[in-house]
């Protein structure tokens, strides 16, 4: 590559220091962004993200299914573009509609989201009730399958579906410590990550529970887990509280915001110029 080229494909103002990035694949700092669900996705609306903060962008989640109504060729040419960027693809936690049709439906599911080109399969549970045996099962199933295995935890029955706030205050909560005993199990048996549901947390509540996060930090370590935070004040008290290597799901509208905040150049009074990270 000539110098002009490398010029141009040089970060925009390089003068000005940012927080420094680990180049992907990364082990912290991971930001997973929904996909196709609140809004239609297609290849040029997503190349356009790519194009501009793809460096930024891990990994992207497909949610509630959508994937499910489009044209496969369409799905795989959003498969094929995050790949081309250096970003794999989740399916989101459709598994939990495709378990309610049986183990042969499931097979048929992790057959297609292999040859299609997934790279990771979550495993949620917040609207059904499954033993952590079964849990452990589809682990090894997905993992067989050449794909990541990323079951989802929480403290809150029924997650999920932008259910409304008496609707799950009336379920009650779980004790994380239990989350805990099954996310220590699910790692154990190949997990490539945890996935902590919001509901019960953040979202869905009359009051944070903020004592739930550092719980699962602790018990499992930063590098393990990934918080749902698609509301600019939880994700940006998780950067606060926690720093930027904390592993984040946001809305894809929200990548730029979320990525100003890391890097310590913006943020609200809170926050602005108080996010630095040191290293030589």
């Amino acid at each position: 590559m000539s110098s002009a080229e490398e010029r141009q494909n040089e970060r925009a103002f390089s003068f000005i220091d940012l927080n420094p990035r680990d180049k992907k694949p990364r082990r912290v700092g991971i930001t997973e962004i929904r996909g196709p669900y609140y809004t239609p996705m297609g290849k040029n609306y997503l190349q356009d993200i790519l194009e501009t903060m793809g460096e930024y962008v891990d990994s992207l989640k497909f949610a509630g299914g959508s994937f499910s109504l489009m044209p496969r060729k369409s799905v795989r040419e959003l498969i094929d573009l995050c790949h081309s960027h250096q970003v794999m693809v989740s399916t989101g936690g459709f598994i939990e509609h495709v378990l309610t049709k049986g183990p042969d439906v499931v097979d048929r599911y992790i057959g297609e989201c292999r040859d299609i080109g997934f790279d990771i399969i979550e495993i949620s549970a917040g609207f059904i009730t499954i033993p952590t045996a079964a849990i452990l099962r589809l682990i090894k199933k997905v993992s067989d399958a050449g794909m990541k295995a990323k079951p989802e935890i929480g403290i809150q029955f029924g997650a999920g579906g932008a259910s409304r706030v008496s609707e799950l205050e009336s379920e009650g909560t779980k004790d994380p410590a239990w989350a805990i005993i099954q996310a220590r199990q699910y790692l154990d048996h190949g997990a490539y990550m945890i996935m902590i549901e919001s509901e019960g947390i953040t979202e869905s509540v009359s009051a944070w529970r903020t004592d739930a996060p550092p719980k699962f930090i602790n018990a499992l370590g930063l590098e393990h887990i990934m918080f749902e935070a698609a509301d600019p004040d939880v994700f940006a008290w998780y950067v606060q509280n926690y720093g930027p290597e904390i592993n984040l799901f946001v809305d894809h509208s929200q990548i730029v915001q979320l990525e100003c905040l890391r890097a310590g150049i913006w943020g609200t009074k809170g926050l602005w110029g108080r996010v630095v990270d040191y290293r030589r």
